[in-house]
């Protein structure tokens, strides 16, 4: 009862004093081994004061024995307790509080954090650490006991870098926290030698503590190569610079062109002289170290005239169809194309390509596709275009020959396919003024020319030499015709060869629709030669310019189904018949007896285009020849004659061949195969004349 009074007196008397705290501890933090001072002032009191921690008392009086490093600070004038706490550590932190025992007052409580800085990070890997380029990689930054935990920045030689992922651990002290943090970076030849740096900071160290470390990169050398001059012409000399760099040192150096390795090359320098080829084949420099090899290539800009890169070759196709024509060049700089035909400045396209549509015999011949490059150069090449088609014909429609001498007829033939046939008709009644029909068939259909052979004389040439230039002169007409005679005796043997198509038929249509027995007792008053010359490509402009010489009444003209060569005609050559498409094939005639046809088989002149007036022609139909060069001669005459003037009496043969018109035939030997036209016969030739 009495402790009940004293109690009730003391709080009167606090309240009429007015005891209270005027400064309470607050909360603070710490850096760990640091000096903390927590603050407690009680106004209008001088009893005892004493702290807790925790809730535990630390003790009264200003030293505590328990506590070494605890100290309370004492300043009786103004009531003041403070709580000194030296060398901080981390069991300082905890919760406090000031009590005034004999006045029953307490403080609030107040925390003491106390903050550890994070050890030295460490960087994996350091000092140096060694990457390989392109290999991703994670830097791996770690600090170890802060409080609170510590905050990891990533910077590259001094600058902030993002992208780092980061984990935490606890320390068994629930105190202490462990930082890691993880930096991917996939490195380059330019990140060696970099620095990485890891900073850690927390409040305890707010400038944060610092670990760097160094990457080595290692990488297959970077190469730059370069050439100089930029653009050459071609034979000029071109310099090759390979300058690299490399992690380890570079080894050696190689050099290739087109993928073909020079031997000799072992340099950063190469030099040498450049051509076409360099435009289109790449000049590469390999430059290896221990780690790999770099391989970079460089065309050089080298001006050329045009080179042919796809060789044209001959095209052959049937009338009415396309055809395409194709020709490729190369050249620098940009080459212009032109097709055209030959003999024909008009252009018919400038692409690799010449595209024809519905293709005829006027079509067919030389094609010539033409490349021209700038300041550089020209270049052109050709190509032949043959059309199938039914044979063309190209003589003269009016051919000479002198009354009383031998006298040829000549039919030249164009054809692609060969022909399978040639037929001679005419008429005999009279050798002059009088139509000749030359007639070839082939798979396409038949060819047609109608020849009138004219009268001329022969005009003589007089010399008259001075008496002092006369052996000059005479010496001059010796050598040429020396010379005259040598080229006659070549041409002569180029005409004399066989036929180079050996199913080739050729027949005379000689004879009106009387039999041969009627007409025996006329003769001729002249030899007559009748030749077809046929060529289906090459060899033949040469002897043509040599049949060419034989008469002047010829001018050249160009026919497109002859392809390669050149034919001869006149500008009356409107006064060829057309094909008849009446006329038979080759096939349509059956053979007689000797190879002849019989009166009852007959060929109607009408049907070679030979006004109506005329009359009608039997055939005589000849075996295959032996195959030869190009244009043959068909002899379907009897060769030589006597020259003018009568004919043999009855019973009597030419003093020279020893044959009559209409009573003997001329023979020619041959060793082909019996003809597909006729039955069973002797092997060879009858033409009646």
């Amino acid at each position: 009862m009495s402790a009940l009074w004293i109690l009730t007196l003391t709080v009167a008397l606090n309240q009429v004093w007015c005891v209270r705290f005027s400064q309470e501890p607050a909360d603070q933090s710490v850096v760990l081994g640091e000096r903390v001072v927590l603050s407690c002032v009680v106004f209008n009191y001088t009893g005892i004061v004493q702290w807790t921690k925790d809730g535990l008392a630390l003790g009264s009086g200003e030293g505590l024995k328990a506590w070494p490093r605890y100290r309370i600070l004492r300043a009786l004038d103004t009531g003041q307790y403070n709580l000194e706490i030296s060398n901080s550590e981390l069991s300082d932190d905890s919760l406090y509080e000031c009590q005034a025992t004999e006045a029953a007052l307490r403080s609030r409580r107040a925390k003491l954090n106390v903050l550890i800085p994070p050890e030295d990070p460490v960087v994996e890997g350091t000092p140096e650490l060694l990457l390989m380029a392109g290999s991703p990689h994670n830097l791996t930054c770690v600090t170890r006991g802060a409080k609170p935990a510590a905050h990891i920045q990533w910077t590259k030689n001094g600058v902030p870098v993002d992208g780092a992922y980061h984990s935490t651990e606890v320390l068994p002290d629930r105190k202490r926290v462990t930082s890691r943090s993880y930096l991917p970076i996939t490195p380059v030849d330019t990140d060696s030698s970099s620095n990485f740096t890891c900073v850690a900071s927390n409040p305890a160290v707010p400038m944060g503590k610092r670990a760097t470390v160094t990457l080595n990169v290692h990488h297959p050398p970077t190469v730059t190569l370069s050439i100089e001059p930029r653009s050459v012409l071609e034979g000029e000399r071109v310099t090759f610079t390979c300058q690299a760099t490399a992690n380890p040192p570079i080894m050696g150096y190689r050099w290739a062109k087109g993928g073909v390795l020079l031997e000799g090359a072992r340099e950063s320098v190469f030099v040498t002289t450049a051509d076409h080829s360099f435009f289109t084949e790449p000049v590469s420099c390999q430059v290896f170290n221990a780690v790999g090899n770099t391989n970079v290539s460089i065309l050089v800009d080298v001006h050329f005239g045009p080179i042919l890169v796809v060789e044209p070759r001959p095209v052959t196709v049937d009338a009415d169809s396309d055809v395409t024509l194709n020709c490729k060049w190369s050249g620098n700089p940009p080459l212009t194309l032109t097709w055209t035909k030959k003999g024909s400045s008009m252009v018919l396209s400038n692409n690799n390509q010449l595209h024809l549509k519905s293709v005829s015999q006027v079509d067919a011949g030389q094609y010539v596709c033409k490349a021209i490059v700038p300041r550089i150069g020209v270049g052109e090449t050709e190509v032949t275009l043959t059309v199938n088609g039914p044979p063309i014909i190209s003589s003269d429609p009016v051919q000479y020959a002198v009354r009383g001498e031998r006298g040829e007829i000549k039919c030249y033939i164009a054809s692609t396919p060969p022909p399978d046939k040639i037929v001679w008709a005419w008429k005999e009644n009279s050798d002059f003024h009088s139509p000749y029909n030359c007639t070839a068939w082939n798979s396409f259909g038949p060819g047609t020319m109608i020849i009138t052979l004219e009268e001329t004389d022969i005009v003589p040439v007089g010399i008259i030499a001075g008496g002092t230039v006369g052996s000059s002169i005479l010496l001059l007409m010796l050598l040429l015709a020396l010379a005259f005679f040598l080229y006659h005796q070549r041409k002569g043997s180029r005409r004399g060869v066989t036929l180079g198509k050996p199913d080739i038929k050729v027949e005379t249509v000689n004879k009106d629709t009387h039999s041969l027995e009627e007409e025996a007792a006329n003769v001729s008053t002249a030899t007559r030669m009748v030749k077809a010359m046929y060529s289906p490509f090459k060899d033949d402009m040469d002897l043509k310019q040599e049949i060419r010489s034989e008469s002047d009444t010829r001018e050249e003209m160009s026919h497109a189904t002859y392809a390669h060569f050149n034919t001869f005609s006149r500008a009356a050559q409107s006064q060829q018949a057309p094909p008849n498409p009446a006329l038979p094939s080759p096939g349509d005639y059956p053979g007689g007896d000797c190879g002849l046809l019989d009166s009852t088989t007959q060929l109607p002149y009408e049907n070679y285009g030979y006004p109506s007036q005329y009359a009608s022609y039997r055939m005589g139909f000849a075996p295959p020849i032996e195959e030869g060069p190009a244009y043959e001669m068909y002899p379907t005459g009897q060769g030589p004659g006597p020259g003018p003037g009568p004919g043999p009496g009855p019973g009597q043969q030419s003093p020279e061949v020893g044959l009559g018109k209409y009573g003997t035939s001329t023979r020619f030997s041959y060793s082909s195969p019996p003809s597909d036209y006729s039955q069973r016969h002797t092997q060879r030739m009858q033409t009646h004349v």
